[in-house]
């Protein structure tokens, strides 16, 4: 049994990223590198899955992205994935010099937002042998085509444009909640009824410092965002990919088409239910060994 401690380290630029080290006995360990998704913290779920790949023989390293959670906040609340996806290559850095840690066997794991970086990851650094990618976005834009509607599109430029001009003359970032609170009228940038449901709901009991808030900058380069430009250079590293087939908010078929351009060594798992039933209850049942598995075999145990 692993034995989770709290950690920290510092990314390239200084800013400093907090989270669980579960950290195994003895030498040569594998290990395993995660971090959640868009706006989300650690507590929401990581530690279901970073306990389950513990046990299952890995170290693991869990951490809040730069912003949010625990992690230092040089620029509170903004989401930058090309930033985030830096974090993860300094995080296996940090952790691969690690005592008792064999670097040569390194994986990573991200479900939806960090499940597009880990595809980015996993295509750019060769130090990673083994990806997991759970209800990823694929691509920004279409992906934005699908949650807001049309008419919506004019204002949110405009909003981008005034933000820029702003921040160039010394102003605060213009700032969007998360996801809406009471009305699905209400602006946001996550506009479905599960992410209201999600952040609003249990999981607030353990993700108690979570904020609904986000800079307006989050979307724009959530909209410029493709990581299924990377997906067929992620070979020959394995690739296991898991998708939902109701999922609404990182659409099933824009994954299952990312998937088709991915080249082997790869593996698709698909769930019944939405983008947030992938952490709980029959959908983790499933999933989770299928997961450890892949990391298993093709890290060793």
């Amino acid at each position: 049994m692993a034995e989770r401690r709290n950690c920290e380290f510092q990314t390239e630029d200084g800013t400093t990223l907090r989270g669980w080290w579960y950290r195994g006995e003895g030498d040569n360990r594998p290990v395993i590198v995660m971090a959640h998704g868009f706006s989300a913290t650690k507590e929401m779920y990581l530690d279901d899955f970073g306990g389950y790949f513990a046990d299952g023989g890995f170290d693991v390293l869990v951490y809040d992205n730069r912003n949010l959670g625990e992690s230092d906040g040089p620029r509170p609340a903004e989401i930058d994935p090309w930033q985030q996806v830096s974090d993860y290559r300094d995080a296996i850095t940090w952790i691969s010099g690690q005592d008792g840690i064999d670097a040569g066997r390194v994986g990573i794991w991200g479900s939806s937002y960090s499940g597009a970086h880990v595809l980015v990851v996993a295509a750019l650094d060769r130090r990673v042998k083994c990806v997991v990618s759970q209800v990823p976005l694929v691509d920004g834009l279409e992906n934005a085509r699908r949650l807001i509607r049309s008419d919506v599109w004019p204002t949110l430029r405009q909003g981008f444009d005034a933000d820029r001009a702003g921040r160039l003359r010394g102003e605060d970032p213009l700032t969007i909640p998360v996801t809406f609170d009471q009305s699905a009228d209400e602006p946001c940038a996550l506009p479905t009824q599960d992410s209201h449901d999600f952040f609003f709901g249990p999981i607030r009991e353990r993700a108690t410092n979570w904020e609904n808030l986000i800079t307006l900058r989050s979307v724009e380069l959530f909209t410029e965002y493709l990581p299924a430009a990377f997906i067929a250079r992620i070979s020959p590293t394995p690739l296991l990919l898991v998708v939902a087939t109701d999922d609404v908010l990182t659409p099933c078929d824009l994954a299952l088409g990312a998937y088709e351009e991915a080249r082997e060594p790869k593996k698709l798992l698909v769930l019944p239910g939405g983008h947030f039933d992938a952490y709980i209850d029959d959908a983790f049942a499933t999933s989770a060994p299928v997961q450890l598995d892949w990391f298993q075999t093709h890290l060793g145990k």
